[in-house]
Formats: C-alpha cells, structure tokens, sequence
C-alpha cells in the first residue's frame, strides 16, 4: 500500500484522498518536460498537484493553472499546493477539462498531462481510480486533450503528454488531427535490456524531425537507479 504522503526535497505531497498517487511515471514527466520559455502551464488532471508542483519548483516565474475532475484529490492538490513555497503561482481548478474550457481560460505556453490509459485492460473496481486510469470514459479523451491543446497553446506552445507506446500511437493520430505535430520523444524502459514501456511525447504547431531520447530507470546491473535517472530526478527525490 502506497504512503499517504511523499516527500520530497523542497514540498510534501500529501495523497491520501488520491486515487491515484505518487509514481516513477509521474516524476518521470515532472522532471523531464522542456520547460524552456515557459510562461504560463496548464496541467491536466492534476491529482495530487505534483507536476504542478515540480513545474513551479523547476521554473521560478511560471503561472500554473491545474485542473482535476475528481473533488476530493483537486481539495488535496489545493492543500498541497498551499503548503509550498510557490502557492502564489499555482491555481487548482476542481472541473472537467470540459467546465474548464468553457471559461475560456488565456492561452498556454505549455500544457502537461498524463491521460487515462489502460484502455483494454480490466477495470478497476475502485470508481475513482478507474476513472484516472481508464480512457474512453466521460472524464478525458484523447481527441477532447488533442482538440484542447490545438485551441488553448500559444503558437509555439507544447503539449507533453506521458502514455505506454500503444496508446501514445494512438494518441498520435488524434493529435495530427488536431493540428498537432510529434516533435520529441523520451522512450522510457525499466532497465536498458527492458522493452519500452512509457513514451513522453512533445507535441507542437510545427512539423519537425522527431527528435527521440531513451532512458533507463534501473542500472543495467541492478544496482538501483540509472545514472540518467538520477539526474533528472537530482532536485526532487530525498535519496538516490
């Protein structure tokens, strides 16, 4: 059973009215979106309010907006984000994606998500994990993240969106639908033996060379973490 709470170095991240809590996944995109010009972010489906949270500490003058469907997890994220040190940057947003849009919130230099997936899997039996689990569900869609993304990003704005390779293909052909353009990929594996198991895919206006990385979590001979790893995740995890 996951803590209720995870620290970190510079905030806690208080999780017990989560469905979904504190993952490698979710530090992983956290730390690795391109953060480069941003202005103002938007994360999708907040949760716990960590990415929000690791934007803030990552860039000292973003404007965060987060928005999560699920009252009781956007009521802890907004706890959260007040016990930082940056709650004068961050706003928490207890709506749909779809109430949210119609408040026709400014545009966005950068948009993060990490959607429901698992679409062919069973569900799960807890309604709201299931629900930030699970797509094709009245939640988050991939065409409604694509469709938003196209008419809330400024124009060089980037969307970064974390999903397993076979939903992010799929994600793909929503978001050139949209008008949106694969532009960089991280493709993730657990060890550098391991097969790819999560793609964090930057999205933007313009059509480019996809620009694509690997990174292992796990050190080939078992050791722990990766030294790209450990990197990465040097100004948020307590030990490495």
């Amino acid at each position: 059973m996951a803590n209720d709470y995870f620290q970190f170095q510079q905030f806690r991240v208080e999780q017990y009215q989560c469905a979904m809590k504190v993952s490698t996944d979710a530090c992983l995109l956290g730390a690795a979106v391109d953060l480069g010009g941003a202005t103002r972010l938007l994360d999708i489906g907040t949760g716990t309010g960590l990415l929000a949270l690791m934007a803030a500490q990552r860039h000292a003058s973003v404007q965060v907006e987060a928005v999560e469907i699920d009252a009781a997890a956007a009521e802890q994220a907004a706890a959260n984000v007040a016990a930082s040190p940056w709650a004068a940057r961050i706003r928490v947003h207890a709506l749909s994606l779809a109430a949210y849009t119609e408040t026709q919130p400014e545009p966005f230099s950068h948009i993060v998500c990490n959607p429901p997936f698992f679409r062919h899997s069973l569900p799960s039996g807890d309604s709201a994990r299931r629900t930030a689990r699970h797509a094709g569900n009245d939640s988050l869609s991939f065409d409604e993240l694509a469709r938003f993304a196209a008419g809330f990003l400024l124009p060089s704005g980037q969307l970064t969106v974390l999903l397993p390779p076979p939903e992010m293909h799929a994600f793909e052909a929503e978001a050139m639908a949209a008008g949106l353009h694969l532009q960089r990929q991280l493709q993730v594996r657990h060890r550098p033996s391991g097969k790819v198991t999560r793609h964090i895919s930057c999205f933007g206006r313009v059509s480019t060379p996809v620009l694509t990385h690997e990174l292992a979590i796990q050190a080939a001979d078992g050791s722990g973490y990766s030294l790209e790893f450990r990197q990465l995740l040097a100004g948020f995890y307590l030990a490495l």
